[in-house]
Parts: structure tokens; sequence; C-alpha cells
């Protein structure tokens, strides 16, 4: 048995019970970004004792503004390199399996082919995270899901609730009409803001990983996603309940004439 002392402060909240339990569990993160780089250290130091992570890309200059691998030390090597090391530091008797590749539909059958307790998607581009969404939901996999950072900088309008009822994210309504055939998108649980985002901070990119286009970012943002995503998953992992967040009605302007009229 492997020591767990560094585990004490978690253990008055989640009892020993919790932290045997998540000891067990076995977590895979997908991209490891803004997002997700923020996700898997918060899985990480939450004690889980078996993770998965997967990123194929490498450290960028313009990443340091927000990704954890990024510092001005380390620009062309590898993300899940970088984290694999940072990750093993925190708890060396991780169990972790690190996949240094780019989603492929057949990557993403391969690596979904392996059980897992949970799922943690951090992917920002559409076509990769419709094929991990779509093939989570075909393997009946509990996943979460972070929509839209870019662009915003509130993140106290983050909010959580099933894919199909998130609301005012330009990035999640694409997704769910992407996956409109697919059944059972309302197992997806997702992260997501309400904020407007900021349009003019929009940027067109060199295509390369299938991103077209990037908005601007601040540095807290995505990590507060992450910190959600990873909340998501220790929650469930351990029972407790979630709160989600519904979708306001619709009111129609003609329903609005009304009001005023009285």
């Amino acid at each position: 048995m492997s020591d767990v002392s560094w585990l004490s402060r978690s253990a008055l909240l989640v009892g020993d019970e919790g932290i045997t339990k998540l000891q067990s569990k076995h977590v895979l993160v997908i991209g490891l970004g803004g997002v997700g780089s923020f996700a898997a250290e918060f899985i990480c130091r939450a004690g889980v004792g078996e993770m998965t992570i997967v990123d194929g890309d490498v450290v960028d200059p313009s990443n340091r503004n927000r990704q954890l691998p990024a510092l001005a030390t380390n620009h062309g090597v590898s993300k899940a390199e970088i984290m694999q090391e940072r990750l093993l530091a925190i708890n060396p008797a991780l169990k972790l399996h690190v996949i240094n590749s780019f989603l492929t539909p057949e990557k993403c059958r391969e690596i979904l082919d392996i059980k897992y307790d949970y799922v943690m998607d951090c992917i920002d581009s559409v076509m990769p995270k419709i094929t991990l969404l779509s093939t989570a939901l075909e393997k009946n996999v509990p996943i979460v899901s972070s929509m839209g950072a870019g662009g915003k900088m509130d993140p106290t309008r983050l909010r959580i609730t099933y894919l199909p009822d998130t609301y005012q994210c330009v990035f999640a309504s694409y997704i769910r009409k992407r996956l409109r055939k697919s059944p059972h998108t309302d197992k997806v649980k997702a992260v997501f803001s309400t904020e407007q985002i900021r349009k003019d901070s929009l940027i067109m990119t060199d295509g390369s990983n299938f991103k077209r286009s990037a908005y601007g970012t601040v540095s807290y943002l995505p990590a507060a996603f992450g910190g959600a995503c990873a909340s998501v998953v220790i929650r469930d992992l351990l029972g407790y309940p979630i709160e989600m967040a519904e979708r306001p009605l619709r009111i129609s302007h003609k329903t609005l004439n009304k009001k005023k009229k009285k």
C-alpha cells in the first residue's frame, strides 16, 4: 500500500473511504491545453490512482499565457511528456499511461477500447471532440466535456449541466447540432459559460490540428474550466450530488410586450 499521508487534508473532507475509492479509479484525460492540463493535475492531486493522458501537441510560445506545461524553457517539447513528469512528481505511486498522439477516429476507438471509470473531454477542436463524444456515448462511458473557454473573462459565469441543456455558448450549440443524431447526449455532463463571447478577439489560424480559428484567452479562465471539469469527475466518482444548471425558458417578444402593457 502506498503512502497516502499527502492526502490527509483531502481525507478530512471526503473521509478515508473516499480516498480509498479514488485510488481504485481510472480517469482518462484527453487534451492537455489550458483546460486539460489543469484538469489532469487536479485529478492527480485528488488522489485518483490511475490516469491516462492524451495529447500529441508540443509547447508553443502562445501557450504560456494559460497552459500549465508551457514555460519559456520548453518550447517545442511534448505537452504529454511534460505532464507525465509533473503528475508523477506529485504522486510517484500514480499508475500513469501516456499517449503522445492527436485524436484521430481510429486512435479514439483504440483508446476507448480500455475500460475507464470516467472520461474528461478537454479538446477545443470540433471534429476530434465530436469523435470522442460519439464514441464515448456508444460505449456508455461516463464523460464530462468542456465547452468554449475562449473569448470570455468571467469565471463566475461557469455552469454545469447536461449537454442538451447548455445555453448561451456558441461552441456548445455547434457540438449539440453535430451530435443531434447520437443517442443519449443527455448523459454528457458539460461545463460551459453563459458569458457573451468577445467576437473581436477572434483570429484565423493555419487550420492545423483541426482548428481554423481561435478566440483570445486569459490566464485564469481555462484553469477555471479545468477545475469545474475535475470537480464533476471527483464528485461523481464519490457519489456526491452535482447541481445542474437549468436551461432558461425562452420568452417571446410578444409575451414581453404583453407584460409591459399590464
